[in-house]
């Protein structure tokens, strides 16, 4: 997975929803989207270049979003008996 793409489509999202005049609206809408829009593969790849780059060349709300709203963005860890 390319994290230039992740990073250029997560700024792309943030850029449409930073010109909301709601501040807080606008970080939750940016999660709700990623949350909703990319499959776990991508969010978490999203999170571990946040966790390793500190997420510099995100936009300030996409890094604002991901940071508020980690818990629902990161995947759902594989069931017990999916590991084997």
């Amino acid at each position: 997975m390319n994290i230039g793409n992740l990073v250029k489509m997560a700024n792309q999202i943030g850029a449409f929803f930073e010109a909301m005049p709601d501040r807080a609206q606008a970080v939750a809408d940016v999660a709700a989207h990623l949350q909703r829009s990319w499959e776990p593969r991508m969010r978490a790849a999203l999170l571990d270049h946040l966790d390793g780059q500190d997420g510099g060349d995100l936009k300030a709300i996409v890094r604002e979003a991901v940071i508020a709203h980690r818990g629902a963005l990161a995947p759902d860890p594989a069931p017990a008996d999916a590991r084997s």
